[in-house]
């Protein structure tokens, strides 16, 4: 695998993104944040992998979230 040291994304995988938002901000807020349905009802990572992957506008918007969460750590 090619280094990529400019690239926060390189190597994480949609589940290890939608499991640190999970931790940090709980299904509540997550869904107050983005608000797809997968967030608010019944919320799972299995069901929010499954709409993530197939819903590319939803996925964008949670690895923004992701990347603005990486920027606040910092």
């Amino acid at each position: 695998m090619e280094e990529q040291p400019n690239n926060p994304m390189h190597g994480v995988k949609l589940e290890q993104i939608v499991t640190v938002l999970v931790k940090y901000y709980g299904w509540e807020n997550l869904g107050d944040m983005v608000r797809i349905n997968c967030f608010i009802n019944d919320p799972s990572i299995k069901s929010s992998l499954k709409f993530l992957r197939k819903t590319p506008w939803a996925r964008d918007k949670v690895e923004a979230l992701y990347l603005d969460l990486l920027n606040k750590k910092k």
